[in-house]
């Protein structure tokens, strides 16, 4: 049995596809996706068919919550002004889910979005989609939602996670950057590698981890072209 973790997909759906047709995958292999399945990219709708979809291949999947995954419930549920992203990225966003309003996001996918977990503890690691508060008491910042989804910052204390080391996305990192990282083993490793970003080099893969090996897959985006914010 295999574990792998993947993050910040934002809609990318041909080059998940990709990455996962290279890895040696087998029925019952664990996949953990810490958040960011949609918005910024061309297809948001498909790669959350594409992970619904997942365990009835016989994998152990669980999916985190990310930011945008939170700022797409919260504009469906009424709680969010159009400004939730930029006029061509909303578009670009309802578009894949044939929709023009948010309000319109079909039941199921409202229901899988709900259902989404900020964190989750396996052996060896701490999963979240961005980040912790360690200056608050171990409890506190595992009840401290908006920082597990949107903080860019913290300093590491592995003490407030029993030594599990922890992994999480949420800040697009240059892939040799992330790789260089790796090389020295840290107690915090960040995943997210930009896969969205499809003009920058130093971005534009998306990672998947290898949680017991630590070895790294990285798959150039392969999306058709669409519009995105260059970083």
């Amino acid at each position: 049995m295999a574990r792998y973790a993947f993050t910040d997909i934002h809609g990318c759906l041909l080059t998940l596809r990709a990455l996962l047709a290279r890895l040696p995958l087998c029925p019952a292999d664990e996949l953990y996706f810490l958040g960011d399945y949609v918005n910024k990219g061309p297809d948001s709708r498909g790669v959350l068919d594409y992970l619904m979809a997942l365990p009835d291949q016989g994998y152990r999947v669980v999916c985190l919550r990310g930011n945008h995954d939170q700022e797409l419930l919260d504009a469906a549920e009424g709680r969010a002004e159009q400004a939730w992203l930029s006029t061509t990225e909303r578009a670009l966003t309802l578009h894949s889910f044939g929709i023009s309003d948010p309000q319109q996001l079909p039941l199921p996918y409202l229901r899988w979005l709900r259902d989404l977990p900020h964190q989750l503890d396996i052996p060896g690691w701490t999963l979240v989609h961005a980040g912790y508060d360690f200056r608050l008491s171990a409890a506190a910042m595992r009840r401290d939602w908006p920082t597990m989804l949107n903080t860019k910052a913290f300093v590491f204390d592995a003490s407030r996670l029993q030594g599990r080391q922890l992994l999480h996305g949420h800040v697009p990192t240059p892939h040799a950057e992330v790789q260089r990282r790796l090389a020295h083993a840290p107690g915090a490793i960040c995943l997210d590698t930009g896969c969205v970003y499809r003009h920058n080099p130093e971005l534009r893969h998306l990672a998947a981890f290898n949680l017991d090996t630590h070895e790294l897959t990285l798959q150039p985006n392969i999306e058709p072209d669409y519009p995105i914010a260059k970083r």
